[in-house]
């Protein structure tokens, strides 16, 4: 009796190390994540818009219809991007994912408290590599470290009517994502005595 409680024992245990293991391993060996049906339709480190919620037609699953939503696919190997997303109406919401569909930042329009979110994203190693400036505080210029070099930014504006929605959809065509330009201001040398 005793060796069949713990034959049972055993399967259930085992059991449950093969269920945990498979369902944390499959985000990682999923061939059709996210990032890999938005790469066909979308450009790197570029604002594209998703066509409206359809249960038929929808590239991503469990699409709300009341949101506009816009993707930036970036890469920051080459270098820090900055984003501009203009506020909507109703509700903007801009959300970051990692590669493996990891969530590590998200803000919107209230929280940003501006009628533009406007940020720039870019590695650990990019951040600090960043010259010190006294006068740029943190409320002056948003900075988000992503944790890998390629990723998904999700960019919603909520349409609150459906005659609202070529509103919401206008909004996020004039967001921007792309490469920084402006170089950040470098920190003075200090000047020796001659």
């Amino acid at each position: 009796m005793i060796r069949l409680a713990f034959t049972i024992l055993a399967g259930v245990v085992l059991g449950l190390v093969v269920h945990l293991v498979s369902v944390l391993a499959l985000p990682r060996i999923a061939t059709q994540d996210a990032y890999s049906r938005l790469t066909p339709m979308t450009k790197l480190n570029s604002v594209t818009q998703l066509p409206l919620a359809d249960p038929n037609t929808s590239p991503m699953p469990f699409m709300d219809p009341a949101f506009a939503l816009a993707i930036c696919r970036y890469d920051l190997s080459g270098g820090a991007i900055k984003l501009t997303v203009p506020v909507s109406q109703a509700y903007t919401s801009v959300s970051f994912y990692t590669r493996n569909e990891i969530a590590y930042y998200a803000i919107n329009d209230r929280s940003a408290g501006k009628k533009v979110i406007e940020l720039d994203l870019m590695t650990q190693a990019q951040h600090d590599a960043l010259p010190e400036d006294e006068e740029v505080t943190a409320a002056d210029r948003l900075i988000i470290d992503s944790p890998s070099t390629t990723g998904l930014i999700v960019m919603k504006a909520l349409a609150a009517e459906p005659g609202l929605m070529p509103q919401a959809q206008a909004t996020l065509q004039a967001a921007t994502c792309g490469p920084q330009t402006d170089a950040p201001a470098k920190a003075e040398a200090p000047r020796g005595r001659r």
